[in-house]
């Protein structure tokens, strides 16, 4: 009888330990999908073909046409060289920096350069470590991130002088970025920040995405977001619920312009609610009708344009 019971015992162990070396297992391969910078099936390719039925033709073939200035930058950690387009506007004291989302690059926002542009600003378009040109290993989704963007503020302020403004414009995991790097000690000459369909937290994108793209139920979604977490802090050097986007907006003291489409499942519109309630400067929210994730622009584009210009006429001053 104690026999019997010392190999039910070993079995409910065995058990157990094969299901947690299940977990981890699986725990590798959704850190691989979610932070290893590879084709993913769940993302479009990018593609430098802009198409005359695209809404946004005119702005993107004026981008691929515009001569642009190379600018590099060391990494604020790991000693990666980074890559960026610069585009300067003549007799301008004001410079865009302009943050793509994941899996994107620098090219993929070649309309909101146009948009910029037009407006009276130099636009510096960096491609986010390990995206594009730029070198990396793994995403950092904005979190790690934010230090390179103050570098590359400074270095905007280096080369364009300390009397210019400069304004930070993300669309995704680049309006999370923005977010994410407003809450940071900044420069006085960053003046403002728009972003578009930015998510509330790292750990919150995480979480609807394993609900979304796999339909994973409360379990094993939990542990399996911390088992990942738990990966990406040995790997990245940050926990999930580290990167909360709504923790920073509350330490922002600058202007934000928070837009977001009605119709976005990526980044669910709820998200821009909590963002835009935890933000205690000056702010602005406009919702826009029918567009989905990322396509507020080219869904609407001639009122996307007055949005931006009114925000910043009103908080950015020549």
């Amino acid at each position: 009888m104690r026999f019997k019971k010392k190999n039910i015992w070993l079995s409910i162990v065995a058990l157990v330990i094969s299901i947690c070396l299940s977990m981890v297992a699986a725990g590798f391969y959704f850190f691989k999908v979610a932070c290893v910078p590879e084709k993913k099936g769940f993302i479009s390719a990018n593609s430098n073909v802009v198409k005359k039925s695209d809404p946004l033709y005119k702005q993107k073939s004026w981008y691929f046409k515009e001569k642009k200035q190379k600018w590099y930058m060391t990494s604020a950690s790991d000693n990666y060289k980074l890559d960026a387009n610069y585009i300067p506007k003549a007799n301008s004291n004001k410079t865009a920096v302009i943050l793509h989302g994941y899996m994107n690059n620098k090219d993929t926002m070649a309309a909101y350069a146009y948009l910029f542009h037009k407006l009276g600003y130099n636009v510096l378009l960096p491609d986010a470590r390990a995206h594009g040109e730029s070198e990396g290993k793994y995403i950092g989704y904005g979190w790690i991130e934010k230090s390179d963007v103050k570098k590359w503020i400074n270095k905007v302020l280096a080369k364009n002088g300390s009397n210019n403004k400069v304004v930070l414009f993300g669309v995704s995991m680049g309006g999370a970025t923005a977010m994410m790097t407003s809450g940071e000690k900044l420069p006085k000459q960053v003046k403002a920040v728009v972003e578009d369909c930015g998510y509330t937290s790292v750990k919150d994108e995480i979480e609807h995405e394993a609900q979304d793209l796999y339909h994973m139920p409360t379990f094993p979604r939990f542990p399996m977001v911390e088992i990942v977490s738990g990966i990406n802090k040995t790997k990245v050097g940050y926990f999930f619920q580290d990167g909360p986007s709504v923790n920073q907006l509350k330490k922002n003291t600058r202007p934000i312009l928070f837009i977001h489409g009605a119709k976005d499942t990526f980044v669910p519109t709820k998200m821009v609610y909590q963002n835009y309630k935890a933000t205690k400067s000056p702010k602005e929210l406009w919702i826009v009708p029918k567009a989905q994730h990322a396509k507020s622009y080219q869904t609407a584009p001639k009122q996307y344009e007055q949005h931006v210009a009114r925000f910043l006429n009103k908080y950015v001053k020549n």
